[in-house]
């Protein structure tokens, strides 16, 4: 089975992490800081500060995985039955978030045809209410690709500055744009100090899923003290982990980063290759990330993702796709697309797109 619904990738984890595990491994593992070992703060800060972003140590707080930054960032700004504004389709874990905040996530649709770049402002502010907290964006985007230009940027940080909101931004992917691109991340975003927050880990940037580490970013004192409440109340973040990701924060050159971002170029390339004159398939030419929302010639891709895995293969082999449905929040949508992370080495994402047009081809629902 070629898995293409997961973002799983397959390029190993660098050695420098390991080396440091083991160079730290104490005798008594015990109860780390709430906030994350000094070490691994201000090595993120020094990555930070390499992109030309100005943080201190105390602005940035170590979670158990992006996942818990991000709850943390809607228990911090919200309270029970508060509103978030996001663009579907999002990644389809933000359901689960929101319902462990006692949030209430207000979906704007963005548009294949557009490549899932944002509505206008007017579009946005219809769905503010007084309930409304924040904005949430995942720039570059999962389950999409999409890489917010710098325009989009400056019109969601109006948005939030004159509604008095905050701006939530998932920036896991931030290294990872193609074609000559560079991410903008909203801690540049000038005037907007106290109400920007990223949330950010380290699985896909040093392809380490399994360390569940992450991180919440913001220059907001007063945000940062109740989140630091959250984080002691869950004791400490992952302590051997956080040994490997300081060291390989520290250490990494550009030309690392560089050479992921052209094999996950490369991979969306082949993508782009195989899919590009199949019938009734639609989506734009991804612009980051490692993930493509594709529309495709059926009524209900649920059925037909089911169908592959239960009824289809192509001399004992099938492919695993995402039905995007649960990407989106509006009943109805996504039933016609599918999320594909290309993850796969070239000649298996190959083999992986050859068998999914087969069984699009022979699908009959």
């Amino acid at each position: 089975m070629y898995h293409l619904n997961i973002g799983q990738p397959d390029i190993h984890t660098p050695p420098g992490f390991w080396e440091a595990v083991r160079d730290n491994t104490p005798e008594v593992l015990a109860y780390g800081p709430s906030q994350g070992i000094p070490q691994l703060r201000e090595a993120i800060r020094g990555y930070y500060q390499r992109d030309g972003i100005q943080l201190e140590t105390d602005e940035i707080l170590i979670t158990t995985g992006g996942s818990e930054a991000v709850v943390f960032a809607m228990l911090a700004t919200c309270d029970p039955g508060d509103e978030i504004v996001c663009f579907e389709p999002f990644y389809t874990n933000y359901n689960g978030f929101a319902t462990i905040a006692g949030v209430k996530l207000v979906p704007i649709t963005s548009e294949v045809e557009a490549g899932f770049h944002l509505p206008g402002r007017k579009v946005i502010e219809d769905k503010v209410t007084d309930r409304t907290r924040a904005v949430l964006i995942c720039n570059p985007n999962n389950p999409t690709g999409t890489v917010l230009r710098s325009e989009e940027l400056d019109m969601l940080g109006e948005v939030v500055r004159d509604n008095e909101l905050y701006l939530l931004a998932d920036e896991v992917y931030r290294d990872f744009t193609f074609d000559g691109r560079t991410h903008r991340s909203v801690l540049e975003l000038p005037g907007l100090e106290d109400r920007t927050v990223v949330m950010d880990s380290i699985s896909k940037r040093f392809s380490s899923c399994g360390a569940r580490l992450g991180d919440i970013v913001t220059r907001n004192a007063e945000l940062m003290a109740g989140i630091v409440k959250f984080a002691q109340a869950r004791l400490c973040p992952p302590t051997l982990a956080q040994y490997g990701a300081a060291a390989i924060y520290g250490s990494l050159s550009r030309e690392y980063f560089a050479g992921m971002v052209s094999t996950y170029q490369s991979r969306r390339d082949v993508l782009m290759e195989e899919l590009a004159d199949e019938e009734g398939v639609f989506f734009l030419k991804p612009e980051g990330a490692f993930y493509a929302t594709i529309r495709i010639p059926v009524e209900d891709s649920d059925v037909f993702a089911s169908w592959m895995l239960s009824d289809f293969s192509v001399n004992g082999e099938t492919t695993m796709v995402a039905p995007a449905a649960g990407f989106y929040a509006t009943p109805g949508l996504g039933k016609d697309e599918i999320r594909i992370a290309y993850v796969l080495n070239e000649d298996s994402m190959r083999k992986a797109l050859a068998i999914l047009k087969e069984g699009l081809r022979r699908f009959e629902g």
